[in-house]
């Protein structure tokens, strides 16, 4: 039986060195570092996520500002406000809570925020950072996916990661992250996509599997070598079948069939979810001193 990597342990150990640093930092500056929230619309699962992230960033003492906009907001509105963010020296962090409504550009939205302030590591300016292996801020998931798997299995130059999915926000940042030359990353990386025929066949070569596609249950036991670090991105809901009616949250991956061929693997919920705002919050720390030695 696999090892079940804690994600909310994890991200908690995270947490209690940020509260030390930020108390230290308190008394180096006077202040505190300071994130802004954007959410628009009333999208439930992001208003969800948005509470979780302002109610994480106060228990380690980071002043979090939570802006509310309407649905019907515009783009000139949204980008007026992010230029005030971005001038504001009291902000460190400025994070626009995804998806947003249909109407609005997100790639515009997301170019406007400051890159010194883009705690979410999503502006071109970081991700090509992040390509070219200089210091950036890192998209949260791939941070935290990264962070998961050092903590798991130390030595991992040379090992072979397989990234099921090529979205912006996982999978192209995560083979940008594991192929950089240093102790965290130096790996052989595959990124399999919607055009890989035999996903199985490459997935079944993997010492290290990350999945990110959000296909309940897609990667079975028979995907995947024995001994694999499995992390499952995927956020699922489907119906319960012990319990009509219900229903539960799962993974990408069959995690009861896939534990028994693992050397270990993440849960779905507690793996990844718990690591990807911990790692927001480390981003929003290191943006506050960039910020305050310049």
């Amino acid at each position: 039986m696999a090892i079940i990597i804690d994600g909310k342990a994890i991200a908690n150990e995270i947490k209690e060195e940020l509260k030390k640093e930020i108390i230290n930092l308190q008394q180096q500056y006077g202040k505190k570092p300071a994130l802004a929230v954007i959410l628009v619309g009333n999208n439930p699962a992001s208003e969800v996520y948005v509470r979780m992230k302002k109610k994480t960033s106060e228990e380690v003492g980071i002043n979090s500002m939570q802006i509310l906009l309407d649905e019907e907001t515009s783009q000139q509105e949204l980008l007026k406000l992010i230029n005030q963010l971005n001038s504001d020296n009291n902000v460190n962090g400025i994070l626009v809570q995804l998806p947003l409504p249909s109407h609005l550009n997100e790639n515009e939205i997301i170019n406007a925020i400051d890159p010194v302030k883009d705690v979410d590591g999503f502006h071109p300016v970081n991700m090509g950072k992040l390509v070219i292996g200089q210091d950036s801020f890192i998209p949260c998931t791939p941070y935290g996916c990264q962070e998961l798997i050092v903590r798991t299995m130390p030595d991992i130059k040379g090992k072979h990661v397989v990234i099921v999915g090529r979205s912006n926000i996982v999978g192209k940042p995560l083979a940008s992250l594991m192929i950089q030359k240093n102790n965290r990353a130096n790996c052989i990386v595959t990124v399999c996509h919607t055009a890989t025929k035999d996903i199985g066949y490459y997935t079944k070569q993997a010492d290290i599997l990350v999945v990110a596609v959000g296909r309940a249950n897609m990667i079975t036991k028979d995907m995947v070598k024995d001994g694999a670090v499995v992390i499952d991105v995927g956020i699922n809901r489907i119906d319960d079948p012990e319990n009509p009616g219900k229903t539960k949250l799962v993974g990408d991956v069959k995690f009861d069939e896939v534990s028994k061929v693992a050397y270990a693997i993440t849960p779905v919920p507690g793996g990844v979810g718990p690591m990807t705002i911990a790692m927001l919050l480390k981003n929003t720390v290191k943006a506050f001193i960039l910020q305050n030695n310049n």
